[in-house]
């Protein structure tokens, strides 16, 4: 099926386009990927924000963002996004924790 035309495409709209054969098959996840699947997990669960809501920030990075990013990569940055959105958290208050992470996190994990 084609892209209708005359609408935009979503970034995450790749039907019809010319690409390189998909590799399916099971890959290991980091554990940042694990976490960053268990938080979305608990987000959802605790209706602090949708899957609906992540898909719309994911589609709301824009294709440069979009295309330089992993998976998880889109989901955590689309989570901070809505979070911040929402008013759960300031950018300012993410700044703080990921300077956190990254000193606890120096030298190696």
């Amino acid at each position: 099926m084609t892209h209708p035309p005359g609408l935009p495409r979503p970034v995450n709209d790749f039907g019809g386009l010319p690409a390189e054969p998909m590799v399916l098959g099971e890959h290991d996840l980091a554990p940042w990927e694990k976490r960053c699947h268990a938080t979305l997990e608990c987000l959802y669960w605790r209706r602090v924000m949708s899957m609906e809501e992540k898909r719309r920030a994911i589609e709301d990075l824009g294709q440069t963002v979009y295309a330089g990013l992993t998976y998880y990569q889109k989901w955590a940055l689309a989570a901070a996004t809505r979070l911040m959105d929402k008013g759960h958290i300031t950018q300012d208050e993410l700044a703080t924790k990921m300077d956190e992470v990254r000193a606890r996190y120096e030298g190696g994990p």
